[in-house]
């Protein structure tokens, strides 16, 4: 069969007929010409850019079905629901589902009445389905292979799964089927060992970058109260997800917020399966909830209207971080990441790492992804730059990040690091930085004079900054490497062998200052209407008639409000107001099935 034979509909009309699009984005154009052409590649793409437009847009274009091989089952539910909703013959066989439905999906497979089956990778990789594939493929009935959150295969990956190395096997036996390996998050490592596992011969990044998220990071110092700022200064109504570190940190901040009076639920792995599902349903299918969770909730969460994603602890690596903050403004709208973190957050980390069951090998990149995130948290140049460099992208200051906002203050640091680290080397290394800070100041505690410590050089040699300043300086030391925190020592301060030579050769550096008083002034500022497009009062408020609508439809067909329509296609109805059906198709994100199926109830209330 020739490869015009292969293709039943051009990528274009499926983008406007199907998905009520009048054009592709970035690179969406570049990656479905190359597996129109059969070609196979590995995508890079942001949080929002349309990944997965571009596997569904040549799936429905090409002779056969398209495979997506995806890590979590709410991800597959959710896409499918959006894909029926579109008139498109969506499924899925995972864990999840009855015998009967896993049955009737392989009925439907066998007999080329699917246009796009999702698959968990424990399924995938099983020789009879393995056999199904290879045999369905010689009767060309396959269209391509997808592979969501390709990170996974790599144990360069934050999220590596072992079962994914499998799919290296399938790849190779579906000879002649256009592979696609699709992620948002991979650093060169991590994209190298995806192309390099999966025989991807073509790299195709549209970089990292998300113009309308504004990062802002913070010191704790009572962090409730940060939180309850920061939320106080957003606009009411908003859905947005916290994170946290433990699952008694998410049951207590859950059920605070809610005593504050936000709609708030939490999340994490300890819930019962059906609490869980309930949670995240009522987080999916409502507006204005606020999900407190562990990072066992997000991955396989596409609502775009999230307008937040705030951290009450330090995130992993910049990976993690980038993953999870990316779950604001898919819908491209302002949005904001906003996280607060301590020292203490540091030690846990590492104690973490240290007590994985992890080799070695993976541990020290492990650690060293947990020096680059700090070096992040603490960097007084713009902060979109550090983030887009990690992952070889570059950008100018960006103007919408805190550090770009209310440029920190620097200082010559080197007189300070180095009475910082003489007193570590001076008190054995064997401290806390408490402890060491104490000491520069002529604290002259019991635990101090008892050791003598009281005696040393060092002792009162720091009263230029006060105690919040010498954390400061000792969190700036950590991200630059010239110490550790030992958390077999009870998180001592210790000198690597990069601050010994700092020391010994007398280097420089420099420092970040008042840094607790740039995060006030952030936390202060963090205003991002979701709605910013939207300038007219009357447009506002059909807006708000176009959403309730939204609502009662979706509770109808039981699916979120925005499988019916997104945010961004309601703005463009409330500011543009078409008239007839017609018009309506020129709305970004109204195609045929979705017209037929919710054009009239929406212009009926246009028109009223």
């Amino acid at each position: 069969m020739t490869l015009t034979q292969d293709i039943v509909a051009s990528p274009h009309d499926v983008l406007k007929r199907v998905f009520g699009y009048d054009a592709f984005r970035g690179n969406q154009q570049v990656v479905i010409d190359s597996v129109m052409a059969g070609e196979s590649c590995c995508v890079l793409m942001p949080t929002g850019a349309g990944k997965s437009l571009c596997y569904q847009v040549p799936a429905l274009c090409r002779r056969g079905v398209g495979i997506v091989v995806s890590p979590l089952i709410a991800l597959m539910q959710d896409q499918i629901a959006t894909l029926r909703e579109l008139g498109v013959r969506a499924t899925s066989i995972n864990s999840a589902l009855s015998r009967e439905d896993i049955q009737a999906a392989y009925r439907d497979l066998r007999a080329g009445e699917l246009d796009l089956l999702y698959v968990a990778p424990e399924r995938l990789v099983r020789p009879e389905f393995v056999g199904l594939l290879e045999e369905l493929n010689q009767r060309g009935m396959i269209a391509l292979l997808a592979i969501d959150e390709a990170h996974c295969i790599s144990q360069w990956g934050h999220d590596f799964r072992p079962e994914y190395r499998e799919l290296t096997n399938v790849r190779a036996k579906l000879e002649g089927v256009p592979c696609l390996a699709v992620t948002a998050t991979a650093d060169e490592p991590t994209r190298k060992d995806i192309q390099e596992r999966l025989n991807l011969p073509r790299l195709i990044s549209s970089g990292f970058d998300r113009p309308n998220i504004t990062y802002t990071v913070g010191i704790k110092s009572n962090p409730k109260q940060q939180l309850r700022r920061f939320l106080k200064d957003r606009p009411a109504g908003e859905s947005g997800i916290i994170y946290c570190l433990s699952r008694k940190k998410v049951e207590e901040t859950a059920a605070w917020l809610v005593d504050e009076g936000f709609d708030a639920l939490p999340y994490h792995a300890g819930f019962d399966s059906s609490v869980r599902e309930a949670n995240q349903d009522r987080f999916i299918k409502e507006e204005g909830m606020i999900m407190v969770a562990t990072v066992a909730f997000g991955m396989g969460i596409d609502k775009p209207n999230v307008r937040f994603v705030a951290h009450l602890d330090l995130p992993k690596n910049i990976e993690a971080y980038y993953q999870e903050t990316g779950r604001a403004g898919r819908d491209g709208l302002p949005s904001e990441a906003w996280l607060v973190y301590g020292m203490q957050d540091v030690v846990f980390l590492n104690q973490m790492i240290d007590r994985s069951e992890a080799p070695e090998s993976q541990k020290q990149i492990e650690r060293q992804k947990l020096r680059s995130f700090l070096a992040y948290c603490e960097t007084a140049t713009c902060r979109r730059s550090v983030l887009l460099r990690y992952f070889g992208d570059e950008c100018e200051p960006c103007g919408n990040c805190d550090t770009c906002l209310n440029p920190p203050k620097t200082m010559d640091g080197t007189i300070a690091a180095q009475k910082l680290l003489s007193c570590i080397l001076r008190t054995g290394q064997s401290f806390g930085a408490n402890y060491v800070i104490d000491v520069l100041l002529g604290n002259a505690s019991e635990r101090i004079i008892s050791r003598g410590h009281d005696q040393l050089s060092t002792f009162n040699i720091g009263g230029e900054f006060d105690k919040i300043k010498w954390n400061a300086i000792a969190r700036q030391l950590l991200a630059a490497g010239l110490i550790y925190a030992d958390h077999d020592a009870h998180g001592a301060l210790k000198m690597t062998a990069l601050g010994m030579e700092f020391l010994k050769e007398r280097r420089t550096i420099e420092l970040k200052v008042d840094q607790l008083a740039n995060s006030a002034k952030m936390e202060r500022r963090a205003k991002a209407p979701a709605k910013a497009q939207i300038e007219d009062i009357a447009d506002q408020e059909l807006f708000e008639k176009l959403r309730a609508r939204r609502m009662e439809l979706a509770r109808e067909r039981n699916v979120p409000p925005y499988v019916i329509f997104n945010d961004k296609t309601l703005i463009e109805m409330a500011v543009d107001r078409p008239q007839r059906l017609e018009e309506m198709l020129e709305i970004s994100g109204v195609g045929e099935s979705k017209l037929e199926r919710f054009g009239p109830a929406f212009l009926e209330i246009i028109r009223d």
